[in-house]
């Protein structure tokens, strides 16, 4: 019997990622994942920054950070300003980081928009490069006498299903997400 659990757990985690992805992508608003990726250079290491600092969105348009080591200030908003994929250009008053979130003009909303479509087709691929591996043992299995060719093309449509239904979700958070970037 082939078991297609593997393959749904690969899918599911393929979407997972994409997810991930999506939360890095800037809308309009500030949001404290916005800064998941900078690193800090503290204690002679650089670690991310939400282990140096505590970073919070009190406004729709600022987000605030709050180092664990008031000695860290500086270096948190050096880094800041250094991720230039951010564009970000923080101030800090001795306390706290304040970093100001631009509003997007409609040239970046339709950038971003672009750019999480290039995020959809590669979780696609993911998600075709699954089904082509489930589809390979299923046949592996056949020419070893393992499955019957009824039983593989019964996985291979399980298989189809399954991605079928991955494909819906990954489409519905795409257009929840463009929806979100083009919201003024």
């Amino acid at each position: 019997m082939f078991d297609t659990t593997p393959y749904e757990l690969k899918m599911n985690g393929a979407l997972e990622h994409f997810e991930e992805e999506l939360k890095k992508v800037r809308t309009g608003r500030a949001h404290p994942s916005m800064l998941d990726s900078v690193l800090v250079e503290a204690y002679g290491t650089r670690i991310p920054l939400n282990q140096a600092a505590n970073v919070t969105a009190p406004e729709p348009q600022q987000l605030l950070v709050t180092p664990f080591d008031p000695g860290n200030i500086t270096a948190i908003t050096t880094a800041i300003r250094d991720d230039q994929s951010l564009g970000f250009n923080p101030s800090d008053d001795g306390r706290v980081v304040r970093v100001p979130v631009p509003a997007l003009t409609e040239e970046r909303r339709k950038a971003l928009v672009k750019q999480t479509s290039e995020k959809v087709e590669d979780a696609r691929i993911a998600l075709r490069n699954i089904r082509q591996d489930a589809l390979k043992d299923a046949k592996a299995k056949k020419q070893a006498k393992e499955l019957s060719e009824d039983d593989e093309k019964r996985v291979a449509q399980e298989i189809d299903k399954l991605m079928a239904d991955t494909q819906v979700k990954l489409d519905e958070l795409f257009k929840a997400k463009e929806k979100d970037i083009l919201t003024i």
